[in-house]
């Protein structure tokens, strides 16, 4: 059963429990020094008594991919194209321009170069996920990252299928901090990445964690969450929303802010009666029942104050009049139409997201994480002769001579 609390009370449930990081990083440690030290020696230790490897390397052979790919089915494969495209067309519209522009006698602008080589992490435990791939190669292929790079843990028709429909070839069959650790620092068999991206369990976030000086890195996942505003609607709709969210995993978090008391008793009611013939029912009770709850709040000002100062992964709102108020969220669903679950498939726009807060500092993964944006000057003597005042008196008033004098040696004759 959904808990229906007053907003006085919604202060220790947005109170995010605190990842057991210290106890992760002190288990995956150990294994990042190993890879570092022992590189594919270590790597292949790991994989076999974690990821259950039986081949003689952690790369997957191409025939196994197009094996893969061959065991798809015509229905998976066109949705595979469909959310394909649609991730594309939104990837583009991110990318930043080229340009450059004259000011004040300089010639100023920007270039922008893809990352060299990225990684992206996919898990393959209870719920393994083609769609992360999609999320994650497609920009970086929007980018033009020339060495694109997929982590792992076991073999999945479905991973290794869409790895190949998607024409990346570098498939490595290796998972948790192992397979961090070989990103970051590069073995003969695995190449050193500038970034790595995609969810995963603790041990991942915590090995992404400690790499993050090594290696870039998207952000570092906690359990996934969604917050729900509404004022009224189908509570059918409602609960299968903060259903689809509890069934990730027991520390998923599914809330909804409601006006309404008649609502928020026949969305506890609908949700019980959905988890009833829920397949994924063992997950989502628990989730349910400990991180989950159904809000009354006295208005919808209220409910988006709630959700700012929550930050959530996920927010759903039930008209466009409330995107303006809306400051921190990692994706935003507006309307009753818009269910998470489309976003996080085919919509257009990434799933993977800012969790525990972090959405109050960036947003989705974007095709700006696979890109770097350059900036270039042009001067000419008389734009440094203009300028050249500024720069030898703030330069000296930091005491870096030197800066000063590289300015007026130009400017001598």
């Amino acid at each position: 059963m959904i808990r229906i609390l007053e907003s006085r009370a919604i202060g220790r449930l947005l109170a995010r429990k605190a990842a057991r990081f210290t106890d992760a990083e002190a288990v995956v440690r150990p294994i990042l020094d190993a890879v570092r030290q022992h590189g594919d020696r270590a790597l292949l230790e790991y994989a076999r008594k974690f990821d259950g490897l039986t081949r003689r390397t952690v790369r997957v052979p191409e025939r196994e991919l197009e094996a893969a790919r061959a065991r798809l089915t015509p229905a998976f494969r066109r949705a595979v194209k469909t959310a394909a495209g649609n991730i594309l067309a939104y990837a583009r519209l991110q990318m930043p321009r080229e340009w450059m522009r004259q000011m004040n006698g300089a010639r100023l602008g920007q270039i922008v170069r893809p990352l060299e080589t990225v990684a992206a992490y996919i898990p393959a435990g209870r719920y393994p996920l083609p769609s992360t791939i999609l999320m994650t190669v497609v920009p970086a292929q929007v980018a033009r990252v020339p060495n694109i790079c997929i982590a792992s843990p076991r073999s999945v028709t479905e991973v290794f299928g869409t790895a190949a429909l998607l024409g990346v070839p570098n498939v490595f069959e290796m998972g948790g901090a192992q397979a961090i650790a070989a990103f970051a620092f590069g073995t003969r068999t695995v190449p050193k990445a500038d970034r790595i991206v995609g969810p995963g369990n603790i041990y991942v976030a915590a090995a992404k964690k400690l790499m993050a000086g090594e290696v870039g890195i998207d952000f570092i996942a906690g359990p996934t969450e969604i917050l729900i505003i509404a004022a009224d609607g189908d509570p059918r709709h409602l609960a299968a929303d903060l259903l689809a969210q509890a069934e990730h995993d027991v520390e998923a978090s599914a809330i909804l802010l409601t006006t309404s008391k008649r609502l928020a008793a026949a969305v506890a009611k609908e949700v019980d009666r959905q988890l009833a013939t829920l397949p994924t029912s063992p997950v989502a009770s628990k989730s349910i029942a400990k991180n989950s709850a159904i809000v009354l709040v006295r208005s919808l000002d209220e409910a988006i104050d709630i959700a700012n100062r929550f930050a959530p992964e996920h927010l759903s709102i039930p008209d466009a009049s409330l995107l303006a108020k809306v400051r921190h969220a990692g994706s935003v669903f507006v309307g009753p139409f818009s269910p998470e679950a489309a976003g996080d498939y085919a919509s257009g726009p990434n799933h993977v997201l800012p969790t525990a807060g972090a959405a109050r500092q960036r947003g989705g993964l974007a095709v700006t994480d696979f890109l770097k944006v350059i900036s270039v000057q042009h001067l000419s003597a008389d734009a440094l002769g203009r300028l050249a005042p500024t720069i030898t008196t703030l330069a000296r008033a930091e005491g870096l001579e030197a800066h000063s004098r590289s300015v007026e040696v130009r400017l001598a004759n």
